[in-house]
Parts: structure tokens; C-alpha cells; sequence
């Protein structure tokens, strides 16, 4: 989940390079939103996993 942030970021890097403004933009804001979504799954599963705790089984 995390590649598509890199890559939204650089297809940004690269349309705000060549004056696309709207594309970079547009990108910015879908990289923003997957890794904040990445975040959020990550610490909602690291509290599933603390809470559960490991079992002898």
C-alpha cells in the first residue's frame, strides 16, 4: 500500500515538473489519502495484536 504512495508521489513530482498543476494536485491529495489510510490499518492491527496477545497454542 505504501508503493502506491511512492507512486502517486512521484507521478506528482513529475506532472507538477512538466506544469500540470491539476494532475499534481489531484495525485498529492490520493497519496495523502492512501497513506493515512496505511496508518490507520496499521495501528488499528497493532491494537488488535496487543490486545489479543500471543497464545501457547
Amino acid at each position: 500500500m505504501l508503493s502506491w504512495v511512492v507512486t502517486f508521489l512521484i507521478i506528482a513530482l513529475i506532472a507538477g515538473v512538466l506544469g500540470f498543476g491539476g494532475i499534481a494536485g489531484a495525485s498529492v491529495e490520493i497519496a495523502k489519502a492512501i497513506f493515512f489510510i496505511a496508518v490507520i490499518l496499521f495501528l488499528v492491527s497493532a491494537v488488535v495484536g496487543l490486545v489479543r496477545g500471543r497464545s501457547n497454542i
